[in-house]
Order: structure tokens, then C-alpha cells, then sequence
């Protein structure tokens, strides 16, 4: 064989092993384009899963396949809807000053708690534990008996210290035991009837069909 000959099939075997490696060198990065495709596949695929599933949890029960889910869901909607009636108001009262109202509460047995509203804000609470409640709410002054009921008046308050004659008869003596705390003594044809105390909350008291409130502050009011 020449030399020229030899320097031809040189060449040739060059050119088909060059030929040889792109052919490789492509399958590989066709393999690997597939392989990233495949994952960013998967990945989608998850991605597409948990948006389903925030839909679906976005949407209430509509996006559930399970009837188990669906149920477990109802359930508590439907929980939700038991304690949200238990917590309505047995009713909702207007007040004296004719801008305030009390919504009444039953929690249970003689006990009952009113929410004194105004303009949309809760203001003040009184609550039933045994003996009524009372509030003096700038010169406003509102009863709550065992029984849920809610009596309110405006004015005729006196300042304590001292013993002041109240509506139905009563004699009120007022003292100071502390700082906002004040006792009233609720006397009668008979003596004692009655006492109430403050302790940085206001009391209130039905007596006898008479309402009586005496505040933190030492004021004491009462209506018939």
C-alpha cells in the first residue's frame, strides 16, 4: 500500500470516529433534555396537585372527591353554625339614654349576661353569678337580675359617702372600705336588708321591684 493510500483510510477512520463521538455526545444531552424535561414534568404535575388542592380547600367541601372529607367538612360547618346559634342574644333590649341597648345572653340556669352596645362597640359587660349585677355607665344606670332582666334609668344618683333615701322606701348608708370599693347597706322597715359591695366593679340589686346600682366610684342610684 502507498503512502498516499495509507494517509486516505487515516483520514477516513478520523472522520467516522469523529462522526462516531458527536452521534454519542448527542444521544447524551438528548437523554439528559429528556430526563430534565420528565422531572420539570413531575415537578409541574406536584405543583399542578397542590394548587388543586388549595382550590380545593379554598372552595369549602365543593373540591373534595372523598364523601368521608365531605362529611368531616359538613360536620364542622355545621358545628359552627350550633355554636354560633348558642351564641346569640334571647334578646336585645333599647336603654334609657335611647342610643345604647343591651343584648341578653342565657349561659344557664339564673345565669345570664348582658353586652351593652353602642354604635357597634361593646362598652360594658354585666354578668349573673349567683346575685344580680348592676352598672353606673356615665350617669346611666343599669340593672341584671338572676331572671335576665334588664332595668335601666338615667340619673338621680348620690354621692357616698353617707346614707341617702332611695325610691320604695329603702335607706341606703354608703361607706368606703377602700380604694373603689364602697359597701352599701340596704335598710328597711326591719333593718338590713340587704348590702352591696364594689371591688373596682360596679353591683346592682333588685330589690323588691326596686333596682338599685352602686358604683366603684361610691354612687348610688335606684328606680322603681
Amino acid at each position: 500500500m502507498s503512502s498516499s493510500t495509507s494517509v486516505r483510510t487515516a483520514r477516513r477512520r478520523t472522520v467516522r470516529v469523529a462522526a462516531a463521538a458527536l452521534l454519542a455526545a448527542a444521544g447524551l444531552t438528548l437523554t439528559a433534555c429528556a430526563g430534565s424535561d420528565a422531572a420539570d414534568a413531575r415537578s409541574a404535575g406536584r405543583t399542578n396537585t397542590g394548587a388543586a388542592a388549595s382550590e380545593s380547600t379554598a372552595s369549602g367541601w365543593s373540591g373534595l372527591q372523598s364523601t368521608d372529607a365531605k362529611a368531616d367538612v359538613l360536620g364542622k360547618q355545621s358545628g359552627g353554625a350550633h355554636a354560633a346559634k348558642a351564641a346569640s342574644p334571647v334578646r336585645t333590649q333599647r336603654l334609657a339614654d335611647g342610643i345604647s341597648k343591651a343584648e341578653i345572653y342565657r349561659l344557664g340556669d339564673q345565669h345570664y349576661r348582658a353586652k351593652i352596645v353602642a354604635r357597634g362597640s361593646v362598652l360594658a359587660t354585666l354578668e349573673t353569678k349567683g346575685h344580680d349585677d348592676g352598672l353606673d355607665a356615665n350617669d346611666m344606670f343599669v340593672t341584671l337580675t338572676l331572671d335576665g332582666q334588664v332595668h335601666s334609668w338615667m340619673g338621680g344618683g348620690h354621692q357616698g359617702p353617707g346614707t341617702f333615701k332611695l325610691a320604695g322606701g329603702w335607706t341606703a348608708k354608703v361607706t368606703k372600705v377602700g380604694e373603689l370599693r364602697y359597701r352599701a347597706q340596704i335598710i328597711g322597715h326591719d333593718g338590713v336588708a340587704a348590702t352591696l359591695e364594689t371591688n373596682q366593679h360596679d353591683a346592682g340589686l333588685d330589690a323588691n321591684g326596686i333596682h338599685i346600682v352602686l358604683s366603684s366610684g361610691g354612687v348610688i342610684s335606684a328606680h322603681a
